[in-house]
């Protein structure tokens, strides 16, 4: 069997939809050890033990460490060179994720009340941030637009992208994309130690306030073990798509929707729910024979048989309770009325409604950002957006009528908390009322 088939009305449907869902993104010993000394090195040693990573692990010959960065003109000559249809679909998504993420932006706020205290949120942008883009054969031009972007719209002011260059080879559309997303530094390193030399800094790169983007078990190990000295993204799992169909799709166009998430990697996980056992067979039909036809087709076939599923469910109603239970990184409403559907939706990272809103128009152009929450997490995390790369400070400004108020209030806190300095300080500001009889 190519794809699984599950019944909710089978007895042992939710102990297989939980093991179809399980997985672990806990790095093993072997990979946290390695992770752990990368770090350590580049932390002590600086630019010395980035250069000898670099070459050890990217197969590189270089003798110093300024041979790494890119610069400006050569990030523009990238997108110069680029076949013109090439250049034009990267500037035409590009403005369309500037524009989508352009509605994100938040402004300060504040107000006052009546006895003159003033409230309110200061929203600052983060002045670093440093985006890894993988290299080598896994190069994704499109995630340079999706995290370079929203960063510059939130006005972080260096934005520092790091790729690795096995065997010195580099995607051009990858250096042409971060010209157009307007990334300030660009270093050919990769793996842990780039994590390592964003997050500490060394001779040559500064460290950075944030870091984004994707990147293999190293590198995800090494985002766990630097949260806390920087912020990160998230800790992605495998891509996942979750179908919802009605039966009236065309089922190649379904199956082909399922494709796009399973060629990602065998890990990755394509699910189809339908009403209709009829139009099932004709989606398992359609995965039968348009599989072969695909380049990647080893990768989908693993990723369809250890994670992939159509899943028969009995009504619309059951059909809401999966979803919202699977809680997709993408979930497409292959439906006539996906409005009727969303109301009702409550864990999602991106949403896909009607038959002819495929998945990949969303990786690409359509506009939203595609780096989304996974592994269940969208019932307690957002697609990245601009206010991921801003900050939030408060605002407080107390009259002299307001600090005695609130002094008052706060004064018989703090001394239930026994913390009678707190007391004392908001008491000072108490205003005495004066007798007058």
């Amino acid at each position: 069997m190519i794809i699984q088939r599950l019944n909710t009305n089978d007895e042992n449907f939710s102990r297989q939809l939980d093991g179809l869902l399980k997985w672990s993104s806990v790095s093993d010993s072997n990979v946290v050890s390695v992770v752990n000394d990368i770090l350590s090195r580049v932390e002590s040693e600086g630019d010395s033990a980035l250069l000898e990573y670099t070459n050890q692990f990217d197969r590189r010959e270089i003798n110093t460490i300024g041979e790494v960065k890119i610069s400006s003109q050569a990030l523009v000559e990238a997108l110069e060179s680029l076949p013109s249809q090439q250049r034009e679909a990267l500037v035409l998504a590009a403005k369309r994720v500037r524009d989508y993420h352009e509605h994100q932006k938040q402004d300060s706020w504040q107000y006052t009340e009546e006895n003159g205290t003033v409230l309110g949120q200061k929203i600052t942008p983060m002045d670093r941030v440093g985006l890894y883009v993988p290299g080598g054969k896994a190069s994704y031009p499109s995630s340079v637009l999706m995290n370079a972007i929203p960063a510059k719209v939130a006005g972080v002011s260096e934005v520092v992208m790091v790729v690795p260059s096995p065997d010195g080879v580099l995607n051009p559309m990858v250096l042409a994309a971060a010209a157009i997303a307007g990334v300030d530094e660009v270093y050919t390193i990769g793996g842990a130690q780039a994590i390592a030399a964003l997050a500490y800094g060394t001779e040559t790169i500064a460290k950075v306030d944030k870091i984004v983007g994707p990147g293999n078990i190293y590198v995800a190990t090494a985002k766990r073990a630097v949260f806390g000295l920087v912020d990160i993204d998230m800790i992605a799992g495998p891509s996942e798509i979750l179908v919802v169909c009605d039966g009236q799709t065309n089922p190649d166009w379904v199956a082909m929707d399922l494709f796009s998430q399973a060629e990602h990697d065998e890990q990755a996980q394509a699910i189809l729910i339908a009403t209709d056992d009829e139009y099932l067979d004709k989606v398992y039909q359609s995965i039968a024979s348009l599989l072969p036809t695909l380049s990647r087709s080893t990768i989908v076939e693993q990723s369809l048989k250890t994670r992939g599923a159509l899943i028969k469910a009995q009504n619309k109603a059951q059909t809401i309770e999966l979803i919202n239970r699977i809680a997709p990184e993408h979930l497409e409403l292959s439906v006539e009325d996906p409005q009727s559907y969303v109301s009702e939706i409550r864990h999602a990272g991106a949403i896909f409604m009607g038959r002819h809103t495929s998945e990949a128009l969303g990786d690409y152009c359509a506009g939203p950002n595609h780096v989304l929450p996974t592994s269940g997490t969208a019932r307690f995390s957002s697609p990245l957006g601009v206010y991921d790369f801003q900050k939030r400070s408060s605002l407080i400004y107390c009259s002299p009528q307001g600090a005695s108020e609130l002094g008052s209030v706060a004064s018989v806190l703090a001394r239930g908390e026994s913390l009678e300095a707190h007391a004392r300080s908001a008491e000072y500001r108490v205003l005495q009322e004066i007798d007058e009889s």
